[in-house]
Protein backbone atom coordinates (compact mmCIF):
# COMPACT_ATOMS: atom_id res chain seq x y z
CA UNK A 1 0.00 0.00 0.00
CA UNK A 2 1.26 3.43 -0.77
CA UNK A 3 0.40 6.38 1.24
CA UNK A 4 1.10 10.17 -0.04
CA UNK A 5 2.76 12.34 2.84
CA UNK A 6 2.96 16.33 2.44
CA UNK A 7 5.97 17.06 3.70
CA UNK A 8 6.96 20.59 4.92
CA UNK A 9 11.12 21.30 5.70
CA UNK A 10 10.50 23.79 7.69
CA UNK A 11 13.12 26.59 8.48
CA UNK A 12 16.38 26.66 10.41
CA UNK A 13 17.34 23.28 11.36
CA UNK A 14 13.77 21.40 9.38
CA UNK A 15 15.73 20.54 6.26
CA UNK A 16 18.43 18.88 8.06
CA UNK A 17 16.41 17.08 10.62
CA UNK A 18 13.55 16.36 7.93
CA UNK A 19 16.42 14.57 5.70
CA UNK A 20 17.32 12.78 8.43
CA UNK A 21 13.56 11.69 9.25
CA UNK A 22 12.91 10.63 5.41
CA UNK A 23 16.46 8.50 5.29
CA UNK A 24 14.44 6.80 8.02
CA UNK A 25 11.33 6.24 7.19
CA UNK A 26 12.72 5.32 3.65
CA UNK A 27 14.56 2.39 5.21
CA UNK A 28 11.62 0.58 6.57
CA UNK A 29 10.39 0.67 2.84
CA UNK A 30 6.62 1.18 3.71
CA UNK A 31 5.98 2.69 -0.02
CA UNK A 32 5.66 6.18 1.56
CA UNK A 33 5.69 8.82 -1.39
CA UNK A 34 6.87 12.03 -0.43
CA UNK A 35 5.13 15.62 -2.24
CA UNK A 36 7.49 18.50 -0.53
CA UNK A 37 5.70 21.78 -0.33
CA UNK A 38 6.57 25.29 1.43
CA UNK A 39 5.86 26.83 4.43
CA UNK A 40 7.38 30.05 6.51
CA UNK A 41 10.59 31.78 5.63
CA UNK A 42 11.58 29.39 2.81
CA UNK A 43 7.94 30.49 1.27
CA UNK A 44 8.24 33.55 1.94
CA UNK A 45 11.13 33.94 -0.13
CA UNK A 46 10.01 32.22 -2.70
CA UNK A 47 6.58 32.95 -3.02
CA UNK A 48 6.23 36.21 -1.35
CA UNK A 49 3.99 34.49 1.56
CA UNK A 50 4.11 32.59 4.45
CA UNK A 51 1.62 29.81 3.99
CA UNK A 52 1.11 29.35 0.28
CA UNK A 53 -2.67 27.93 -1.25
CA UNK A 54 -0.99 25.55 -2.87
CA UNK A 55 0.94 24.33 0.17
CA UNK A 56 -3.35 24.07 1.74
CA UNK A 57 -4.44 22.58 -1.21
CA UNK A 58 -1.64 19.20 -0.90
CA UNK A 59 -1.94 19.07 2.72
CA UNK A 60 -5.63 18.74 1.40
CA UNK A 61 -5.83 16.48 -0.72
CA UNK A 62 -3.26 14.04 1.39
CA UNK A 63 -4.70 14.01 4.21
CA UNK A 64 -1.07 13.85 5.84
CA UNK A 65 1.75 16.18 6.85
CA UNK A 66 5.07 15.70 8.34
CA UNK A 67 5.98 18.96 9.58
CA UNK A 68 9.56 20.62 10.39
CA UNK A 69 9.29 23.78 12.93
CA UNK A 70 8.17 26.68 11.32
CA UNK A 71 9.47 30.48 11.72
CA UNK A 72 6.62 33.26 11.63
CA UNK A 73 8.43 36.42 11.27
CA UNK A 74 7.54 39.63 13.81
CA UNK A 75 4.89 41.68 12.41
CA UNK A 76 3.72 39.95 9.33
CA UNK A 77 0.96 38.58 8.37
CA UNK A 78 -0.01 35.36 10.86
CA UNK A 79 0.61 35.54 14.72
CA UNK A 80 1.55 31.97 14.23
CA UNK A 81 1.67 29.80 11.39
CA UNK A 82 1.12 27.09 13.04
CA UNK A 83 -1.78 27.94 14.94
CA UNK A 84 -3.14 29.42 11.11
CA UNK A 85 -2.58 25.43 10.16
CA UNK A 86 -4.66 24.04 12.87
CA UNK A 87 -7.66 26.49 12.45
CA UNK A 88 -7.99 25.76 8.52
CA UNK A 89 -8.11 22.16 9.37
CA UNK A 90 -9.63 21.88 12.24
CA UNK A 91 -6.40 20.35 14.04
CA UNK A 92 -8.97 20.01 17.01
CA UNK A 93 -6.65 17.65 18.91
CA UNK A 94 -2.38 18.37 19.88
CA UNK A 95 -1.19 14.65 21.06
CA UNK A 96 1.77 15.44 22.98
CA UNK A 97 3.59 12.11 24.91
CA UNK A 98 6.25 12.18 26.68
CA UNK A 99 8.46 9.23 27.41
CA UNK A 100 11.69 8.93 29.43
CA UNK A 101 14.81 7.38 27.27
CA UNK A 102 17.61 6.32 29.66
CA UNK A 103 20.74 8.26 28.42
CA UNK A 104 18.91 10.98 27.86
CA UNK A 105 19.11 14.54 30.95
CA UNK A 106 16.19 13.11 32.27
CA UNK A 107 15.36 13.73 36.07
CA UNK A 108 12.66 10.62 36.30
CA UNK A 109 12.58 7.24 35.09
CA UNK A 110 9.36 5.95 33.74
CA UNK A 111 8.08 8.68 32.18
CA UNK A 112 4.72 8.32 30.28
CA UNK A 113 2.53 11.02 30.17
CA UNK A 114 0.15 11.75 27.56
CA UNK A 115 -0.98 15.43 27.35
CA UNK A 116 -4.65 16.08 24.97
CA UNK A 117 -4.75 19.99 24.22
CA UNK A 118 -7.51 21.51 22.60
CA UNK A 119 -6.27 23.30 19.78
CA UNK A 120 -8.68 25.65 17.90
CA UNK A 121 -10.29 28.03 20.39
CA UNK A 122 -9.53 29.02 24.44
CA UNK A 123 -7.44 31.50 24.93
CA UNK A 124 -5.47 31.38 21.36
CA UNK A 125 -8.10 32.14 19.85
CA UNK A 126 -7.18 35.49 17.32
CA UNK A 127 -10.15 37.56 17.18
CA UNK A 128 -11.20 39.82 19.76
CA UNK A 129 -7.79 41.42 20.83
CA UNK A 130 -7.66 44.76 21.44
CA UNK A 131 -5.28 47.67 22.55
CA UNK A 132 -6.27 51.30 23.03
CA UNK A 133 -4.73 54.37 21.40
CA UNK A 134 -2.08 55.27 23.91
CA UNK A 135 -0.88 51.94 24.51
CA UNK A 136 -2.19 51.15 28.11
CA UNK A 137 -5.01 49.02 28.12
CA UNK A 138 -5.04 45.79 26.32
CA UNK A 139 -7.74 42.75 26.09
CA UNK A 140 -7.95 39.65 24.80
CA UNK A 141 -11.11 36.93 24.40
CA UNK A 142 -11.31 33.40 25.87
CA UNK A 143 -14.02 32.12 24.07
CA UNK A 144 -14.20 28.03 25.11
CA UNK A 145 -17.67 26.16 23.40
CA UNK A 146 -19.40 22.87 24.44
CA UNK A 147 -19.17 21.65 21.11
CA UNK A 148 -14.83 21.71 21.17
CA UNK A 149 -14.93 20.55 25.05
CA UNK A 150 -16.54 17.75 24.11
CA UNK A 151 -14.66 16.79 20.77
CA UNK A 152 -11.39 16.90 22.85
CA UNK A 153 -12.79 15.27 26.03
CA UNK A 154 -13.93 12.44 24.24
CA UNK A 155 -10.70 12.43 21.80
CA UNK A 156 -8.79 12.06 24.99
CA UNK A 157 -10.89 9.17 26.30
CA UNK A 158 -11.35 7.15 23.28
CA UNK A 159 -6.92 7.77 22.96
CA UNK A 160 -6.83 6.62 26.36
CA UNK A 161 -9.14 3.39 25.99
CA UNK A 162 -7.40 2.42 22.82
CA UNK A 163 -3.65 2.41 24.28
CA UNK A 164 -5.12 0.82 26.97
CA UNK A 165 -4.25 3.90 29.37
CA UNK A 166 -6.36 3.85 32.95
CA UNK A 167 -6.81 7.26 33.99
CA UNK A 168 -7.46 10.73 32.61
CA UNK A 169 -6.99 13.99 34.10
CA UNK A 170 -8.75 16.90 33.30
CA UNK A 171 -6.79 20.05 34.22
CA UNK A 172 -8.81 23.14 34.33
CA UNK A 173 -8.94 26.90 36.48
CA UNK A 174 -12.84 26.72 37.42
CA UNK A 175 -12.49 28.29 40.21
CA UNK A 176 -11.31 31.33 38.91
CA UNK A 177 -12.17 31.34 35.52
CA UNK A 178 -16.02 29.99 36.52
CA UNK A 179 -17.30 30.79 32.66
CA UNK A 180 -14.41 29.43 29.99
CA UNK A 181 -13.15 26.95 32.11
CA UNK A 182 -15.90 25.97 34.40
CA UNK A 183 -17.83 24.95 30.84
CA UNK A 184 -14.83 23.00 30.10
CA UNK A 185 -14.95 20.92 33.49
CA UNK A 186 -18.51 20.41 33.33
CA UNK A 187 -18.18 18.89 30.05
CA UNK A 188 -15.40 16.91 31.09
CA UNK A 189 -17.06 15.43 34.01
CA UNK A 190 -20.32 14.47 32.07
CA UNK A 191 -17.77 12.58 29.15
CA UNK A 192 -16.04 10.80 32.27
CA UNK A 193 -19.13 8.77 32.73
CA UNK A 194 -19.20 7.33 29.49
CA UNK A 195 -16.14 5.42 30.22
CA UNK A 196 -16.57 4.25 33.47
CA UNK A 197 -13.62 1.97 33.52
CA UNK A 198 -11.08 4.67 33.24
CA UNK A 199 -10.28 6.62 36.32
CA UNK A 200 -11.05 10.06 35.93
CA UNK A 201 -10.07 13.10 38.40
CA UNK A 202 -9.59 16.97 37.82
CA UNK A 203 -6.97 19.24 38.55
CA UNK A 204 -6.53 22.79 39.02
CA UNK A 205 -3.51 23.76 36.56
CA UNK A 206 -1.38 25.81 39.33
CA UNK A 207 -1.56 22.38 41.43
CA UNK A 208 -0.97 20.42 37.82
CA UNK A 209 2.10 22.13 37.45
CA UNK A 210 3.74 21.57 40.76
CA UNK A 211 2.10 17.41 41.04
CA UNK A 212 4.05 17.04 37.77
CA UNK A 213 7.53 18.43 39.00
CA UNK A 214 6.72 16.41 42.59
CA UNK A 215 5.21 13.12 41.43
CA UNK A 216 4.40 12.93 37.69
CA UNK A 217 4.20 9.19 37.64
CA UNK A 218 0.41 10.06 39.54
CA UNK A 219 -0.90 11.33 35.69
CA UNK A 220 -0.75 9.19 32.32
CA UNK A 221 -3.33 10.85 30.18
CA UNK A 222 -3.94 14.87 30.46
CA UNK A 223 -6.98 16.77 28.31
CA UNK A 224 -7.29 20.41 29.08
CA UNK A 225 -7.86 23.53 26.84
CA UNK A 226 -5.33 25.37 24.67
CA UNK A 227 -3.21 28.16 26.86
CA UNK A 228 -3.34 25.31 29.72
CA UNK A 229 -2.01 22.40 27.24
CA UNK A 230 0.83 24.49 25.92
CA UNK A 231 2.20 25.22 28.80
CA UNK A 232 1.98 21.96 30.59
CA UNK A 233 2.59 19.93 27.60
CA UNK A 234 6.60 22.05 27.31
CA UNK A 235 6.74 21.58 30.97
CA UNK A 236 6.19 17.51 30.48
CA UNK A 237 8.96 17.27 28.18
CA UNK A 238 11.10 19.42 30.53
CA UNK A 239 10.65 15.58 32.50
CA UNK A 240 12.11 13.70 29.81
CA UNK A 241 15.03 15.75 28.93
CA UNK A 242 13.27 18.89 26.73
CA UNK A 243 11.92 19.34 23.70
CA UNK A 244 14.57 17.66 21.88
CA UNK A 245 12.66 14.33 22.73
CA UNK A 246 8.88 15.33 22.09
CA UNK A 247 6.85 14.68 18.76
CA UNK A 248 3.41 16.71 18.50
CA UNK A 249 0.51 15.66 16.26
CA UNK A 250 -2.30 17.64 15.38
CA UNK A 251 -5.79 15.87 14.66
CA UNK A 252 -8.58 16.49 12.97
CA UNK A 253 -11.82 14.96 11.49
CA UNK A 254 -9.83 15.20 7.58
CA UNK A 255 -6.09 16.05 8.17
CA UNK A 256 -3.55 14.45 10.73
CA UNK A 257 -0.36 17.32 11.26
CA UNK A 258 2.73 15.52 12.73
CA UNK A 259 5.60 17.58 13.91
CA UNK A 260 8.54 18.17 16.09
CA UNK A 261 7.43 20.87 18.83
CA UNK A 262 10.57 22.48 19.04
CA UNK A 263 11.70 25.67 17.47
CA UNK A 264 13.83 25.99 14.23
CA UNK A 265 17.11 27.05 16.15
CA UNK A 266 18.01 29.11 13.53
CA UNK A 267 21.48 29.56 15.96
CA UNK A 268 22.76 25.97 14.75
CA UNK A 269 21.32 25.73 11.16
CA UNK A 270 23.55 24.83 8.43
CA UNK A 271 26.27 23.52 11.14
CA UNK A 272 24.80 19.86 10.41
CA UNK A 273 24.66 19.41 14.65
CA UNK A 274 21.00 19.12 15.24
CA UNK A 275 19.34 16.46 16.88
CA UNK A 276 16.59 14.61 14.45
CA UNK A 277 14.93 12.92 18.20
CA UNK A 278 11.64 15.01 18.19
CA UNK A 279 10.52 14.77 14.16
CA UNK A 280 11.68 11.48 13.94
CA UNK A 281 9.66 10.35 16.83
CA UNK A 282 6.55 12.45 15.24
CA UNK A 283 7.20 10.39 11.80
CA UNK A 284 6.36 7.43 13.70
CA UNK A 285 3.48 8.42 15.39
CA UNK A 286 2.44 9.41 11.62
CA UNK A 287 2.94 5.90 10.60
CA UNK A 288 1.44 4.70 13.71
CA UNK A 289 -1.83 6.90 12.49
CA UNK A 290 -1.32 5.02 9.33
CA UNK A 291 -1.67 1.77 10.89
CA UNK A 292 2.23 0.87 10.45
CA UNK A 293 2.23 -0.05 14.49
CA UNK A 294 4.58 -2.56 14.72
CA UNK A 295 7.09 -0.08 12.44
CA UNK A 296 6.51 2.70 14.72
CA UNK A 297 7.70 0.27 18.05
CA UNK A 298 10.37 -0.36 15.60
CA UNK A 299 11.53 3.07 15.48
CA UNK A 300 11.22 3.86 19.04
CA UNK A 301 13.10 1.16 20.21
CA UNK A 302 15.71 1.93 18.04
CA UNK A 303 16.15 5.23 19.00
CA UNK A 304 15.89 3.78 22.44
CA UNK A 305 18.63 1.53 22.15
CA UNK A 306 20.97 4.68 19.95
CA UNK A 307 20.87 6.30 23.22
CA UNK A 308 21.62 3.53 26.01
CA UNK A 309 24.60 2.71 23.88
CA UNK A 310 25.99 6.19 23.53
CA UNK A 311 26.00 5.65 19.78
CA UNK A 312 26.96 8.58 18.14
CA UNK A 313 25.28 11.11 19.81
CA UNK A 314 24.42 15.03 19.07
CA UNK A 315 26.11 17.80 21.43
CA UNK A 316 22.55 17.96 23.31
CA UNK A 317 22.66 14.46 24.40
CA UNK A 318 25.91 14.23 25.24
CA UNK A 319 28.00 13.32 22.56
CA UNK A 320 29.92 14.89 19.27
CA UNK A 321 28.11 13.66 16.46
CA UNK A 322 26.66 15.28 13.35
CA UNK A 323 22.82 14.78 12.69
CA UNK A 324 23.71 12.39 9.99
CA UNK A 325 25.88 10.51 12.09
CA UNK A 326 23.07 9.99 14.50
CA UNK A 327 20.79 8.59 11.75
CA UNK A 328 23.08 6.23 10.47
CA UNK A 329 23.43 5.24 14.14
CA UNK A 330 19.27 4.92 14.66
CA UNK A 331 19.03 3.26 11.06
CA UNK A 332 21.55 0.45 11.77
CA UNK A 333 19.31 -0.66 14.88
CA UNK A 334 16.15 -1.28 12.25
Amino acid sequence: MSEKITIIKGDGIGPEIMDATIRVLDHLDLGLTYDYQDAGLMALELHGELLPQATLDAIKSTGMCLKGPLTTPVGKGFSSINVALRRYFNLYANVRPVVTFEGTKSKYEDIDILTIRENTEGAYLSEGQTINEDRTVAESKIVVTREASVNIVRYAFDIAQKAGRKKVTAVHKANIMKTTSGLFLEVAQEIAKEYPEIEFNTLIVDNTCMQLVMNPGQFDVIVTTNLFGDIISDLCAGLVGGLGMAPGANIGNDVAMFEAVHGSAPDIAGKKIANPTALILAAAMMIEHLGYTVEAGRIRQAIKQTLLDKDRLTGDLGGTAHTAEFTDAVISRL
